[in-house]
């Protein structure tokens, strides 16, 4: 943990779960516009669903640094 390697998937994951989310919601904005009401279901729960992974997208980099520093300042407290 702390590698470039690390640092660079969770950047990597947090970057494109931000872009699904913005995707997501403008994709459930839209939604809103469609005249057909079995599009506006579908659409309305595929934007949800895609929202919601990306939140979860984003969630996993957040803790994953987290814990990382959290371990390091435990371990620093330590050493003194």
């Amino acid at each position: 943990m702390g590698s470039r390697l690390w640092w660079g998937k969770n950047i990597f994951i947090a970057f494109f779960a931000f872009f699904f989310l913005a995707f997501g919601i403008e994709t459930l904005i839209g939604s809103f516009f469609l005249k057909n009401p079995l599009e506006f279901i579908m659409y309305f729960f595929s934007a949800s669903l895609m929202v919601l992974v990306s939140l979860a997208g984003i969630l996993y980099p957040a803790f994953q640094v987290h814990a990382f520093f959290k371990t390091r300042k435990i371990d620093n407290g330590s050493k003194s």
